[in-house]
């Protein structure tokens, strides 16, 4: 059965756009997906820990040299690296802050990027065969034509982090002018609807 990986960001629970689509892209996956499971990630509610040091020295030292306060080091990163791995389908679920991915968003990525495991050793990519939905809420309006258009750098480094650890098989669902929610402009139910046929159509493959 194919399993599907959910990390979401977002700190804002029942409110936010990129939850609201994730909840929605979980639900569509399920009915094109029977039987399938879903784990999820939810980082705002885990004390993620920023690299350091230490972590940086275990990460680089070979698994057979590990001691036992290395491995102690590495801990929630292999826990996040494997869940990753045993995955068929990744979905990313983010707020843009200040036209780039949060704080918790990054650290994540930088546990999972890692040589050995998910990066060879000459720096290729070693996870493939997965396939990547990045479900996007942001202020701003980043598509084609967009004056702020070269502001879109959280799907710039999104979509290049992960063809760099070997993930290309990536569909953005960019939810874009979400201000106009905060602003009661419209309703958070009706700007949401606007995006659920491009939440059904990543769900399906």
């Amino acid at each position: 059965m194919p399993k599907l990986l959910v990390v979401e960001a977002s700190p804002r629970g029942e409110y936010s756009i990129s939850r609201n689509l994730a909840t929605k892209f979980v639900e569509d996956w399920k009915t094109a997906h029977p039987g399938g499971e879903v784990v999820e990630r939810d980082l705002a509610t885990m004390d993620l820990p920023y690299v350091n040091l230490p972590w940086l020295g275990a990460s680089l030292t070979p698994v057979e040299a590990h001691t036992a306060e290395m491995r102690e080091v590495l801990t929630i990163s292999n826990e996040l690296v494997d869940e990753l791995l045993s995955a068929d389908h990744l979905a990313i679920s983010t707020p843009v802050y200040n036209y780039n991915i949060p704080a918790n968003l990054k650290s994540y990525v930088d546990h999972i990027v890692r040589k050995g495991r998910t990066l060879g050793m000459a720096g290729e990519g070693l996870v493939h065969g997965k396939k990547c939905t990045v479900l996007m809420a942001s202020g701003g309006v980043y598509t084609e034509g967009s004056p702020i258009r070269d502001r879109d750098i959280a799907t710039m480094y999104l979509r290049l982090i992960l063809k760099v650890i070997g993930i290309e098989d990536v569909t953005f669902v960019a939810a874009g002018g979400s201000k106009v929610v905060d602003m009661g402009q419209q309703s958070r139910e009706d700007f949401l609807a606007s995006f659920e046929p491009l939440v059904a159509a990543a769900a399906r493959v």
